[in-house]
């Protein structure tokens, strides 16, 4: 199959496709489900696509899936966990294109995000096995700092902040509603602040990339739609348990 259908700017064969389909489920899922399930689909677009291209082809549908979580989760954003990581996740983005001059290869860029993701779930483990019980993330006044950079950078080299926001938000303890519509929120903000950055700086969001958007919209519908109902199907605790298990894979495939 070297082309699905002859309007689709990429040629892609069947297992191309598979991949791509799949990421966009996972994207989705990310979006109104699990955050670390957006790192399993991070390594399928690069694959496809090439690291650096393949993060502005994914994040108009990324953007896509987030006002669908917005919308959905909207009651729940805890406000105060937001507003504190957005200079940082500024910062964030600065250094990853000011790092972008010297590592060169997306490999590079992965392990350093994989190293960074499980500094964080350490952290967060720790402050879990002293039995901290207070509602506040790990470190105080660092936190917003170390997440925001981490995030920042993260989510402007591989679309790859969603562990990082796990670590974050499962360290201040958040119902899993809230711990979703929080999220939900931060990356809407985060993500449109990537636009003009990955379409004017990296140049890599252009009339091609949209156009096979547009045929990927579907699978990253169905994957909200199924974010959605894993989320219901699960309590507290189990979401908890989920999102570490989803969290700690996620980092994993980084290294790989």
């Amino acid at each position: 199959m070297t082309n699905i259908i002859g309007l689709i700017p990429y040629s892609l064969d069947v297992r191309q496709w598979a991949a791509v389909i799949v990421g966009c489920i996972c994207f989705g899922i990310s979006k109104t489900g699990f955050n670390g399930v957006s790192v399993i689909a991070v390594p399928l677009f690069a694959l496809v696509f090439g690291a650096k291209e393949s993060t502005g082809l994914a994040l108009p549908l990324i953007c896509f899936a987030d006002l669908f979580a917005v919308v959905y989760y909207r009651r729940h954003a805890e406000w105060k966990y937001i507003w504190p990581l957005i200079p940082w996740v500024l910062a964030g983005f600065a250094l990853a294109l000011g790092v972008d001059y010297f590592i060169r290869t997306s490999r590079g860029f992965k392990f350093l995000i994989g190293a960074c993701v499980i500094a964080g779930l350490v952290v967060m483990v720790w402050n879990e096995l002293r039995g901290r019980k207070d509602a506040g993330p790990p470190g105080g006044l660092w936190a917003p700092a170390f997440f925001g950079v981490l995030g920042g950078f993260s989510t402007m080299i591989g679309n790859a902040a969603g562990p990082i926001m796990s670590v974050f938000l499962l360290s201040v303890r958040l119902p899993k509603e809230s711990f979703v519509g929080t999220a939900a929120w931060f990356f809407l903000i985060v993500n449109y602040l990537k636009i003009p950055l990955q379409a004017l700086v990296w140049r890599n969001i252009s009339g091609r990339t949209l156009w096979l958007d547009l045929y990927l919209v579907p699978f990253i519908l169905l994957g909200v739609g199924l974010g959605i109902l894993f989320v219901k199907g699960v309590n507290n605790n189990q979401y908890r348990v989920v999102t570490y298990a989803l969290t700690f894979i996620s980092a994993a495939l980084l290294f790989l």
